[in-house]
C-alpha cells in the first residue's frame, strides 16, 4: 500500500518540468510576439467587419433626391411638390428636406463663400427613408414617380456612394483574417520545431526514462507540459500588449469624429473572441507538442 510520501512523490513526478525553467528560453518570447500579431490581426478583422455591418445597416433603404433647378424660386416650388409626393408615395417611411444652411456648411470647404452667395445654383436635397425590404424595386418606383413630376429630379441611393469603400473594408477584413490563419499555422510550426529540438537535446534523459519503465505517453507529457506553460506565459504577455495597443487605437479612432472610421470598433463578443485566442494558442501548442514528441519517440524505436 502506497504511503503518503509515495503519493506526494508521484504527484511531484507528474508535475515536474523539463530542465530550463519558465521563460528561460526563446520559446515564450516567440509565442508572445506571434500572439501579439495574431490578436492585432484578429481585432482588425473583427473591427472592419463591424464597420461594414454598421455602414450597411445605416445606408440600407436611404436615398437622396436632388432638385437640380437653376432658378431659386422654381427650385423651391418643385422641392415642395416633390416632398409632398414622396411623403404620400408607397414604400416611403419618411421624407425630410435637408437644411440649406447645413448643406452650405458642408460645401463651404470646397466651394468657399460661393456656396452661400447665391451666385452658384446649389441643388435642393430631400432625405428619403424607405420601408424595409426590396429596396431596388422601391427605388425604381420612385424614379418613375420623380420622372413624371419633372426631368430635373434625381434620386441616388446612399449605398451607391459608399459601395467601393464597403468593398475595400471587406477585402481588408478578409486579409486580416488570412493573416490570423497564417499566424496560427506559423505558431504550430514553431511549436513543432521547439518540440523536436527539446526531444533531441534530452535524448539521453529519454533513454534513461525508458530503461526505468516510463512509457512514451509519460515522456511526451513532460514535453507538452513544459511547452504548454511556455505558451501560457507567452500568450498572456502577447495578449496584454495587444489589448493595450487596441485600446489606444480605439481612442484615436473615436477622436477623429468620423462616422465611418468610428464604426471600426469591438463589441463584447469581439473581445471574447480575442480572449479566446490565447486559450486556443495554449491548447494548440500543447497538442502539437504531444503529437510531435510521440511521433519522434515512435520513430526512435
Amino acid at each position: 500500500m502506497a504511503t503518503r510520501a509515495d503519493r506526494r512523490a508521484a504527484a511531484a513526478a507528474r508535475h515536474r518540468l523539463l530542465p530550463g525553467g519558465r521563460l528561460a528560453g526563446p520559446m515564450p518570447w516567440i509565442i508572445a510576439i506571434m500572439m501579439f500579431l495574431t490578436v492585432l490581426a484578429a481585432a482588425a478583422a473583427l473591427g472592419l467587419g463591424a464597420a461594414v455591418r454598421s455602414m450597411s445597416a445605416d445606408l440600407a433603404g436611404r436615398a437622396s433626391v436632388q432638385v437640380v433647378e437653376a432658378d431659386a424660386q422654381a427650385r423651391d416650388q418643385l422641392a415642395a411638390r416633390t416632398l409632398q409626393s414622396l411623403r404620400g408615395a408607397d414604400g416611403v417611411r419618411a421624407a425630410d428636406p435637408v437644411d440649406p444652411a447645413k448643406l452650405a456648411d458642408q460645401l463651404r470647404p470646397w466651394l468657399g463663400e460661393a456656396a452661400t452667395s447665391g451666385d452658384l445654383p446649389v441643388p435642393a436635397l430631400i432625405d428619403v427613408m424607405l420601408t424595409p425590404g426590396d429596396t431596388d424595386a422601391k427605388l425604381d418606383r420612385l424614379r418613375r414617380l420623380l420622372s413624371g413630376l419633372s426631368p430635373k429630379l434625381r434620386i441616388e441611393p446612399h449605398a451607391a456612394f459608399l459601395l467601393p469603400l464597403a468593398g475595400l473594408l471587406t477585402a481588408l477584413g478578409w486579409l486580416a483574417a488570412g493573416v490570423v490563419l497564417l499566424m496560427i499555422l506559423a505558431t504550430g510550426a514553431v511549436v513543432v520545431l521547439a518540440a523536436r529540438g527539446a526531444h533531441d537535446s534530452h535524448r539521453g534523459t529519454i533513454d534513461v526514462l525508458h530503461l526505468m519503465g516510463s512509457t512514451d505517453v509519460q515522456i511526451a507529457r513532460l514535453f507538452q507540459r513544459r511547452i504548454g506553460i511556455d505558451a501560457l506565459m507567452g500568450g498572456a504577455l502577447g495578449f496584454s500588449f495587444a489589448a493595450l495597443v487596441i485600446l489606444l487605437i480605439g481612442l484615436r479612432l473615436s477622436a477623429t469624429g468620423s462616422d465611418v472610421v468610428g464604426a471600426v470598433s469591438l463589441d463584447t463578443r469581439g473581445w471574447l473572441l480575442l480572449v479566446a485566442l490565447p486559450i486556443f494558442g495554449v491548447v494548440l501548442a500543447t497538442l502539437t507538442a504531444r503529437w510531435t514528441v510521440l511521433r519522434a519517440l515512435g520513430r526512435a524505436l
